[in-house]
């Protein structure tokens, strides 16, 4: 399998920051860079996360009493089925042998 192509990316940070990324990378018992690079993909994701959960938002507000906002059909079979088996969404306790 090839791998991904690594790339420098070269950041001043200060001492302070510095001292604690040492200091946790040493704790971990891991080399530093492989340290910021785990939190660097960790804060990615979280940010691809966001972005998406703020796109989908905004979708939803623009959509809001839109013909695109819920069927109505499923809408109605939604109650009906709820009010068929009040009981049915609360977890059931399970059975002892």
């Amino acid at each position: 399998m090839k791998q991904a192509r690594q790339r420098n990316f070269h950041v001043p940070i200060s001492e302070n920051l510095y001292q604690a990324l040492r200091r946790e990378a040493e704790r971990q018992g891991q080399p530093a860079t492989r340290l910021v690079r785990g939190l660097l993909e960790q804060w990615e994701q979280r940010l691809r996360a966001q972005v998406l959960h703020s796109e989908i938002t905004d979708y939803a507000v623009s959509q809001a009493g839109t013909a695109a906002d819920l069927d109505p059909a499923l809408e109605a079979a939604g109650i009906e089925a709820l009010n068929a088996d009040p009981g049915g969404s609360r977890r059931r306790k399970a059975k002892h042998k």
